[in-house]
């Protein structure tokens, strides 16, 4: 995959209405084998000033869905006639945040035919593991897209 369909991919993935866009997630690096995501804690906080425990999982998916994307993209003109969907998300958090950044680093940890599972730490602008997660995704061959009267 270039890189000029690899800018296009990761800013799909981060654009204005999407929820990572809404977010404040930025992609700092793609490939199928590791992505590094960074959100701010701002914006992202429960009612007592900490970083939401859902913010930290949505970070995860996204950078984990979308190295799932690349990896089953590995190959082939940027993922055509592939799909990727999560399955299962855990996720432990071990401390809290109240400003700053947070970092995701995303690494495949299997990469199959039809999943792809990823572990993803997450820390705070000091470097202090805020969230370990693991995810893993479908992948399977995408369905042709109707029209509206429903003719292929």
């Amino acid at each position: 995959m270039d890189q000029e369909m690899l800018d296009a991919i990761m800013a799909r993935t981060v654009a204005e209405g999407t929820l990572a866009g809404r977010m404040g997630i930025t992609i700092v690096s793609a490939s199928a084998s590791q992505v590094v995501a960074t959100m701010p804690v701002a914006g992202n906080t429960q009612p007592q000033g900490l970083l939401h425990g859902g913010a930290s999982c949505v970070l995860a998916e996204t950078a984990g869905s979308l190295g799932a994307f690349l990896h089953a993209s590995a190959g082939a003109a940027a993922g055509a006639g592939r799909t990727v969907v999560g399955i299962e998300i855990s996720a432990t958090h071990h401390r809290g945040a109240r400003d700053g950044e947070i970092t995701a680093v995303a690494t495949l940890a299997h990469g199959g035919r039809t999943l792809a599972t990823y572990d993803i730490v997450v820390t705070d602008a000091g470097g202090h593991r805020v969230c370990t997660s693991r995810l893993t995704c479908l992948i399977r061959d995408q369905a042709p897209r109707l029209d509206l009267n429903g003719a292929s």
